[in-house]
């Protein structure tokens, strides 16, 4: 079920909350009622998704659980957290890749042009990442001789399926959410963290269904027709850029929002995913604003392993270039994503030789350069299509019409302007809502009437998923 579907906010949300503290004084009754609600949550979506999700867990556990009782590194033990994540790998390799490999070798002959079809399980690459930090931090901590244990299966399956973040991040680590799992929910703090937590939510849903949603209903028509072989004028072509270049942006911010807000309103603290990234002054700075909980991964998991910051700076923009050129293929299966992710990769590498031989540019003039490729980056993630892509940045120059645009519907307008506001000025909204908002009736009035009107909308039809449930 989605985040903004009245089933989820009406009824899937407080009925969860309501058992969860009935039993909030028992440990293990609350821990497996979470674990309930999170296979009902994701079951709703298809029932058969839940065998894989299940069959996962119990496969990593049992393998780093050997590994564990083997102390860590006896003999041909030693390979067990290897191996889990091979397994892990091999799932997602089979349920995400095999058409795209197929397809690829279809291209060169080696393989018949009929796909696979095989169902792309949602959220299993964000489950099989933290599944992969923890067996990898596990051979870690035995290869640098400490005492090496694997949490009991309750918490262990909570730690992969926890309904707020099990579709589509933030990407947590072990020991930031299990340690917590264990906390007694009533702690001081109770009707703060449902409060922040509650608004946190609220927020999020508005940049969902008020500015992500809404800049959708301009901004896809037009991509739309380019991808269905037609053109865009260069005013057309420019306000389906920035159209886009806010959706994806609230889209998934206001996912992350929402995630954070409700894992608060169980009593655990969720990491933050995103710090006003359009504000970023180069690709680098970018990178450690936009979805940071990827960016960690990504760093500690494969840039760190392929040598990091050793070896001088050309090794250092080699290391950047593969971790971004996987991190692209990560995100979707298909060449547009490696290109993509390729391209960021080049941007950060030639960042970190610019910061090497000492050079400086001015702020202002660093933000338009980091935006300008990030917006033009976004239109090939966007499109998954190489023709597509090119047609729209001809029309950016007025290669298919010099003509302009108009934006009739007000609600489109004030979306656009509002978003433009909220990406580029002003306090994030983690900062606001979980540090400086301060409690008051009047607070409280306008979020119950907020609530009221943007249910209203999405009953009116004014919803649909989330970009990056895709991944």
């Amino acid at each position: 079920m989605l985040f903004n579907s009245e089933i989820f906010i009406l009824l899937f949300v407080p009925a969860t909350l309501l058992v969860y503290y009935r039993l909030a004084a028992h440990n293990r009754p609350r821990q497996w009622c979470l674990i309930a609600a999170s296979l009902l949550f994701y079951g709703y979506w298809d029932i058969r998704f839940l065998p894989l999700l299940f069959g996962s867990a119990v496969g990593n556990w049992l393998l780093l659980r050997w590994f564990a009782r083997s102390g860590g590194g006896a003999g041909m033990h030693r390979s067990l957290p290897l191996i889990a994540v091979l397994f892990n790998l091999l799932l997602i390799g089979i349920f995400k890749y095999a058409d795209f490999v197929a397809g690829t070798l279809a291209v060169v002959g080696l393989w018949s042009d009929e796909p696979i079809g095989i169902i792309l399980p949602l959220g299993i690459s964000f489950y099989t990442f933290q599944q992969i930090s923890y067996a990898v931090d596990l051979h870690r901590a035995a290869r640098d001789g400490k005492a090496v244990s694997v949490h009991g299966f309750r918490e262990y399956l909570l730690f992969v399926s926890f309904f707020p973040q099990l579709v589509a991040g933030p990407i947590v680590r072990h020991n930031e959410i299990i340690p917590q799992f264990r906390l007694d929910p009533r702690r001081p703090g109770l009707e703060e963290r449902l409060a922040r937590g509650g608004m946190l939510f609220l927020v999020g849903l508005g940049k969902k269904v008020l500015i992500a949603d809404v800049a959708a209903r301009i901004g896809s028509p037009m991509f739309n027709r380019v991808l269905e072989g037609g053109t865009l004028n260069l005013g057309e072509a420019w306000l389906a850029t920035y159209a886009y270049f806010l959706q994806l942006y609230f889209d998934f911010s206001g996912y992350s929002d929402m995630a954070i807000g409700l894992g608060l309103m169980f009593g655990f603290l969720l990491p933050i995913n995103f710090n006003a990234p359009y504000r970023a002054t180069s690709i680098q700075d970018f990178w450690r604003r936009w979805h940071m909980t990827l960016s960690r991964f990504l760093r500690d998991y494969l840039y760190i392993p392929f040598g990091g910051n050793r070896g001088g700076i050309l090794v250092q923009m080699r290391n950047s270039f593969l971790t971004m050129l996987l991190g692209g293929l990560w995100h979707g299966a298909a060449w547009s994503y490696v290109v993509w992710g390729g391209a960021h990769g080049l941007a950060v590498g030639i960042n970190g030789l610019w910061r090497h031989l000492g050079l400086r540019m001015p702020a202002l003039l660093g933000w338009f350069c980091t935006m300008g490729f990030v917006a033009a980056s976004w239109i090939l993630f966007r499109t998954e299509d190489f023709a597509a892509t090119w047609s729209i940045y001809q029309s950016w120059f007025g290669l298919h019409g010099r003509g302009g645009t108009t934006i009739d519907s007000p609600l489109i307008l004030s979306a656009l302007i509002a978003g433009g506001i909220a990406a580029f000025a002003g306090p994030t909204s983690q900062k606001f809502i979980l540090d400086q908002l301060r409690p008051s009736r009047w607070v409280g009035l306008f979020a119950a009437l907020a609530l009221v009107g943007m249910i209203l909308l999405i009953g009116g039809g004014l919803q649909s998923e989330f970009i990056y449930f895709q991944f």
